[in-house]
């Protein structure tokens, strides 16, 4: 398989930079500006690859990022069988399912919303990402118009194994809530996969100012919940691209997800959100750059409310360096 990260000529403007000032100034802290925008000027594409089309229409899941009415980001997930992502043109992402009826998300999804989306195949640690927003809904489904388009390494993503559940509860309404409970505390502590969702507000309604979700993975106890709530996790070395930093540097608010790859049950939350760039804390977590702090103030539980199973396979090998 090609590399998703080819450096292929594009149409995108020679004037408009694919980043936005938040993302710009992370990039310039590490004295990467210019050089980040050479580089994603070439891999930041305005349209879908052949290979990023066909890597979507064998996909079960699709993750996605937005802002709801108040400004805050969420992340989800969607489910289907594979083909319920579709790209009618290089410019449109079809995704054939909605949000449960009652689910927040449903709530918020409307024409012209900036959705950021991932898809992610656990089997392969193959990722893809796409930006853009809402073109119409309808019964069925919805179609998203693409305005970024570029893959990701597939540094930190855990192998998994997907498959149907063997039975299937019938999921419960979303469960909102304002303080994280023990349980949340046990389950999120207990991760090695999460999502965050981001964005940079409302900028001024170019493509980089759009919403964001992106894959954040480590060996269990990487997420830590601190007596106050906050919730920390490292930052590992990544694309230098800083698309999710940039963000909360933009915004300071960030939602994250994550999932029980088992019973199919998610938690999510968003809050606001900070960098710390060095200091004890940093220095205290192996592999971590930076830090980033979620202070969640609103979130989901939603039980039973994906009808596949993930049976964990083995940790990335870009963890081997933090264990020696």
């Amino acid at each position: 398989m090609a590399d998703d990260l080819s450096y292929k000529d594009t149409t995108m403007s020679t004037t408009d930079s694919p980043f936005h000032p938040g993302e710009r100034a992370v990039q310039a802290r590490f004295g990467l500006q210019e050089k980040m925008d050479m580089i994603g000027r070439k891999i930041i594409r305005p349209y879908m690859p052949d290979q990023h089309r066909s890597f979507f229409a064998q996909l079960p899941t699709f993750f996605l990022g937005w802002r709801d009415d108040d400004g805050w980001p969420w992340a989800t997930v969607l489910t289907g069988t594979p083909g319920f992502l579709s790209t009618p043109s290089e410019t449109e992402l079809r995704i054939e399912t909605l949000p449960a009826a009652g689910e927040p998300f449903r709530d918020t999804l409307r024409k012209g919303r900036r959705l950021g989306g991932l898809g992610l195949e656990f089997e392969t640690h193959r990722r893809n990402r796409v930006n853009g927003f809402v073109q119409s809904l309808d019964e069925n489904g919805f179609s998203l118009t693409v305005e970024q388009s570029f893959g990701n390494c597939p540094q930190y993503i855990q192998t998994r194994n997907t498959a149907a559940r063997p039975t299937e509860t019938p999921s419960a309404p979303a469960e909102t809530f304002a303080e994280l409970e023990a349980a949340d505390v046990v389950a999120i502590q207990a991760a090695d996969t999460f999502f965050i969702a981001s964005s940079a507000g409302d900028g001024d309604g170019t493509p980089a100012t759009g919403a964001d979700v992106s894959h954040r993975g480590g060996l269990p106890g990487f997420v830590r919940v601190n007596a106050d709530g906050a919730i920390e996790f490292p930052d590992y070395a990544g694309n230098r691209q800083f698309q999710t930093l940039g963000n909360i540097e933009a915004t300071g608010r960030a939602g994250l997800l994550f999932m029980e790859f088992t019973s199919g049950d998610l938690l999510r939350l968003t809050g606001d959100a900070e960098i710390i760039w060095e200091g004890p804390r940093v220095d205290a977590l192996p592999g971590a750059e930076r830090v980033v702090r979620i202070v969640p103030n609103k979130g989901h539980r939603l039980k039973n409310a994906l009808p596949l199973q993930w049976e964990f396979n083995e940790y990335s090998p870009s963890f081997a360096p933090f264990t020696t």
